[in-house]
């Protein structure tokens, strides 16, 4: 497989319950921020997409780590309360 360059994306979860009370991360590998979006939005066994604006502003901020990879993109660790 040849390597690519692709971001690992930290984003916390967009959940519409506070996050003092319920929160959570994805750990995404994805070529781009779009590409994030979908993946988490397609995996979320329990979407809101009334918040999906709130969900693209965290992945906008979320930490984020160029790496190399023989990896296809997706959906790396989550952890949701």
């Amino acid at each position: 497989l040849t390597k690519l360059k692709k971001t690992l994306f930290i984003v916390d979860n967009y959940d519409h319950i506070p996050q003092s009370e319920y929160g959570g991360v994805w750990n995404v590998l994805a070529d781009s921020e779009e590409e994030c979006f979908d993946l988490i939005t397609s995996n979320d066994i329990d979407p809101y997409p009334e918040y999906y604006s709130v969900l693209r502003e965290n992945i906008n901020k979320s930490y984020k780590y160029n790496v190399t990879s023989e990896t296809e993109s997706g959906i790396v660790t989550s952890f949701l309360t």
